[in-house]
C-alpha cells in the first residue's frame, strides 16, 4: 500500500465504549513505504477511578492517570496524527469503537477505511495456535519492542506485524500491488477460500 497507515491500539478502562467505558492509554504507529516513521503515545484521564484489574492487566496505575491530561488535550492530537491515514488495529472492531466514540464526543468524525489485522492473521497464519497479539508475535518471529498491553509497545507491534504479513503476501503469492481494495476483500474472505483467491489474484 502506498497510503500512510497508522496502527492504533487502547488501553481502556472495560470492554464497551456504549456503556461508558473510556480510553485510558493511546498508542499509534504511523507507516510509511514499509516502514514505522512517526508515533504517538499518552495516557489519559478517563474522570474517575479505574479497577484493580485494569491496573493489574495494563500496567497503568490510578496515579498515573491523575497526572494525565484529559480527553480534549489528546484526542484532538490523535486526530491530527491519524488525518489522512488508513487506520490498522489488532481486533480493530474494539479500537475502532473507542477512537469514534471518543472522538464523537468532541465533534470530529472519522472518514478513513479500519483494516483489522487479527482478521487477516486469521488467513494468514491459519496454524497459529491462536491469533492474540502476543501469541502471532511470536509465530510470525517479530521483535518484542516493549510490554504487553501497553499501547504504544502492542501499537508497535502490531505494525510489525502487518509488515510481515503485507511481506507474507508478496513471497508465497507474488502480489506485488498490495491495495486497500484487496485487503478489504481479503478481511472478509471464507476462511478456506483464502489460499484459492489469493493465488487467482497474483499480479501478473
Amino acid at each position: 500500500m502506498q497510503e500512510r497507515i497508522v496502527v492504533l491500539d487502547f488501553e481502556t478502562t472495560g470492554l464497551s465504549a456504549a456503556g461508558g467505558d473510556r480510553a485510558i492509554e493511546v498508542g499509534a504507529v504511523a507507516l510509511e513505504n514499509g516502514k514505522i516513521t512517526d508515533k504517538y503515545q499518552n495516557l489519559i484521564q478517563p474522570g474517575f477511578k479505574v479497577d484493580s484489574f485494569i491496573e493489574h492487566y495494563t500496567g497503568i496505575t490510578n496515579h498515573m492517570l491523575d497526572q494525565a491530561p484529559q480527553a480534549d488535550e489528546v484526542f484532538p492530537e490523535l486526530y491530527r496524527f491519524i488525518d489522512g491515514s488508513v487506520m490498522v488495529a489488532h481486533n480493530a472492531g474494539f479500537d475502532r469503537k473507542f477512537l469514534d466514540m471518543e472522538l464523537d464526543q468532541l465533534g470530529y468524525t472519522r472518514q478513513q477505511p479500519f483494516l483489522c489485522s487479527l482478521r487477516i492473521a486469521r488467513r494468514l497464519y491459519q496454524n497459529a495456535p491462536n491469533h492474540k497479539l502476543g501469541t502471532l508475535v511470536k509465530y510470525a518471529k517479530v521483535p518484542v519492542t516493549g510490554t504487553f498491553h501497553r499501547a504504544l509497545a502492542d501499537a508497535e507491534m502490531t505494525a510489525l506485524l502487518w509488515l510481515e504479513m503485507m511481506n507474507l503476501l508478496r513471497r508465497r503469492y507474488q502480489i506485488t500491488e498490495i491495495g486497500l481494495h484487496l485487503l478489504l476483500q481479503l478481511e472478509k474472505k471464507a476462511i478456506k477460500q483464502t489460499d484459492g483467491w489469493l493465488r487467482e489474484t497474483q499480479s501478473p
